[in-house]
């Protein structure tokens, strides 16, 4: 049967240790819209930004969890490593998220015919693509 969607986007949650810096990255750098904060169950508070139809879900829990999430880049450990923004703007998205600290981990190549890309870091050290169209 396969599954039937209620909405177009995805809701993705990261917990981090600095909101501040997130959410400047998130809302302020790339953009995207923020909602107001919502507790978090079991502690803390969670910070709410829209990507088009897809909610991205930053936790500042009550209490940080000892674990980080493993190192190494996109092959460094299983598990989810990047996300990827389709965009019509990269250069200014990897200029912008540059001038704000950013770590550009792949600068803007072309990844197949039509098709360019680039990483960048967030201020946890997540990995975020963008990826526009040539073609």
């Amino acid at each position: 049967m396969g599954i039937q969607l209620t909405k177009q986007g995805i809701d993705l949650g990261m917990i981090t240790g600095q909101p501040a810096a997130m959410l400047t990255f998130y809302r302020d750098v790339l953009g995207f819209r923020q909602e107001p904060d919502t507790p978090f169950p079991g502690g803390g508070v969670m910070h709410r930004v829209w990507c088009g139809e897809s909610l991205i879900k930053i936790v500042a829990p009550a209490k940080l969890p000892e674990a980080k999430a493993a190192g190494g880049g996109i092959t460094g450990a299983t598990g989810m490593r990047y996300f990827t923004i389709s965009v019509n703007n990269l250069e200014a998205l990897v200029a912008d998220s540059r001038a704000a600290g950013s770590t550009v981990v792949v600068e803007p190549r072309e990844a197949r015919p039509g098709i360019r890309i680039a990483i960048v870091t967030d201020p946890d050290g997540n990995l975020v693509e963008f990826l526009t169209k040539t073609a």
